[in-house]
């Protein structure tokens, strides 16, 4: 059993970063069911309980609250799924360890769900991300959260979605917020923060999803591009960690670059990991003490928004 799940895992790893044989016709829907028992999977796996509310009238602009252990209002880590922009759900991209490890610290955490790509564009799902994070904060007093300590963060295609909405102010303006709004953005293994860069830089089989997601047009891409759009204003501090992958370590390196010039407080740190094996543990392991990545976040959400 244990060998078997073992060879599912690494076939849709494979698939995810790296030309095969299998078609997107086949490899979608293999790739959607797998993330079906895996979203089981950590939901069991999860003891806290969580609560799910709306933050709009869609069926995917939902998110899920773990409400933080003691009385006080608690500092809140907002966490945004991957999925190559067109899949992932705000349960299977949480991580079992994550949740536990952040609420026993006395953080609050949520997990969000956004519309998908080909139904919604890029700058819906970054608009999603801002809706969500406006109804937290007008809503913290019943959920016992802090809404002048709160941090997006976010995995894969949810890591250029943070950091979009972190460089970009149209998307927190719309929904009503600032950059004085959020504290900072956490950004594990992102990439397409330079969006012409990284399809310039990609794979065929990764080209399409790229290119479904952000299309040809350079002028939107580039508005698309988080690096592009660093100059200031920005959120107050990004917090920017890379595995060993040659695209997601120079995008990491160029973001974090746009940004100190623009004298917004950017750390990059690669945190081990080869990979897709490396993109999928920073997310699955991170709150695991094993895993390098959980004590810099601790150290970063420490410094930034206080947690004891």
């Amino acid at each position: 059993m244990l060998r078997s799940t073992l060879s599912v895992l690494l076939a849709a790893s494979l698939w995810l970063v790296q030309p095969i044989s299998l078609s997107p016709a086949i490899a979608g829907p293999f790739l959607e069911r797998l993330q079906a028992r895996m979203a089981a999977r950590e939901a069991a796996s999860q003891s806290a309980p969580a609560i799910e509310y709306a933050y709009g009238a869609d069926p995917l602009q939902r998110l899920d609250v773990w409400r933080a252990r003691g009385g006080a209002a608690a500092p809140l880590v907002v966490f945004v799924h991957g999925g190559g922009w067109k899949r992932g759900d705000k349960r299977n991209a949480t991580g079992a360890a994550k949740i536990e490890h952040l609420l026993a610290q006395g953080y609050a955490f949520a997990s969000i769900d956004y519309r998908l790509v080909p139904s919604a564009t890029v700058e819906q799902q970054a608009a999603d991300v801002a809706a969500a994070l406006a109804w937290l904060r007008n809503n913290a007093g019943r959920l016992g959260i802090d809404p002048s300590r709160i941090v997006l963060m976010g995995h894969s295609a949810g890591a250029h979605l943070v950091a979009l909405v972190g460089t970009d102010p149209r998307y927190l303006t719309a929904a009503g917020l600032s950059f004085r709004d959020v504290s900072g953005i956490v950004a594990l293994d992102g990439a397409c923060y330079d969006v012409a860069r990284q399809i310039a830089d990609s794979g065929r089989f990764m080209t399409d999803t790229y290119l479904q997601a952000f299309g040809t047009d350079s002028v939107r891409q580039r508005s698309l591009s988080p690096t592009l759009q660093a100059a200031k204003p920005n959120a107050p501090a990004f917090l920017i960690l890379h595995v060993d992958r040659a695209d997601g370590k120079a995008q990491s390196e160029a973001l974090a670059a746009a940004l100190t010039r623009a004298g917004t407080p950017a750390e990059v740190e690669a945190v081990g990991g080869a990979g897709l094996r490396g993109h999928l543990e920073i997310n699955r392991e991170l709150g695991n003490a094993s895993h390098p990545a959980t004590a810099i976040v601790d150290a970063w959400l420490r410094k930034m928004i206080g947690a004891k």
